[in-house]
């Protein structure tokens, strides 16, 4: 498997990849990657979760158990709950939120996707959507997986922005590259 040396390089990632190799194994990536979405819509949701996997003075034992009640919950499969478990034992769910998005990436990584965030003043429709999709993808090579933003702050046009590529096209941008110019 072909994972970026910084993924695997930090304490998120190395639990992240190990996460991915035992889905792999047992065929189930999509349901561990489904349970760590569940389970960061959980985090993002509640104070109480995120208090209780940050919290240094819950023991070991008792951060277990709320994993484990959540878990349970969220119907999360074993091999999810087992790592839960895992994090619990070696106090590591504070980095869950990273943990989460390493293991995405490495899933995308894996299917071959790259991820995409478009930004742009006013919301687009979903055909604009899926144009520009199709575009990213055949200029990509790879499929592009899309989340728009909206930021007025633009005035118009759109930034995009895959893995460390920006592509600026935005008025914003424009407007001061024309005020630098008229300053010099």
């Amino acid at each position: 498997m072909d994972i970026s040396a910084g993924i695997q390089a930090s304490l998120a990632g190395r639990y992240a990849s190990a996460l991915f190799d035992l889905a792999s194994e047992n065929g189930t990536v999509t349901a561990v990657e489904t349970d760590l979405e569940k389970l960061g819509a959980a985090l993002g949701e509640s104070g109480d979760l995120r208090a209780a996997t940050s919290n240094p003075q819950l023991s070991r034992a008792q951060q277990g158990a709320a994993v484990a009640a959540v878990a349970k919950h969220l119907k999360l499969s074993d091999l999810t709950t087992s790592f839960l478990g895992v994090l619990a034992g070696n106090r590591r769910l504070s980095k869950l939120p990273d943990m989460i998005a390493a293991f995405k990436a490495i899933a995308a990584a894996q299917r071959g996707e790259v991820t995409a965030t478009v930004t742009s003043a006013h919301p687009l429709s979903a055909e604009q959507l899926a144009t520009l999709k199709d575009k990213l993808t055949a200029r990509q090579g790879r499929t592009v997986m899309l989340s728009a933003d909206v930021d007025p702050d633009l005035l118009g046009g759109l930034v995009v922005t895959i893995g460390s590529t920006r592509i600026d096209a935005s008025i914003r941008t424009r407007l001061n590259s024309l005020s630098q110019a008229m300053k010099a």
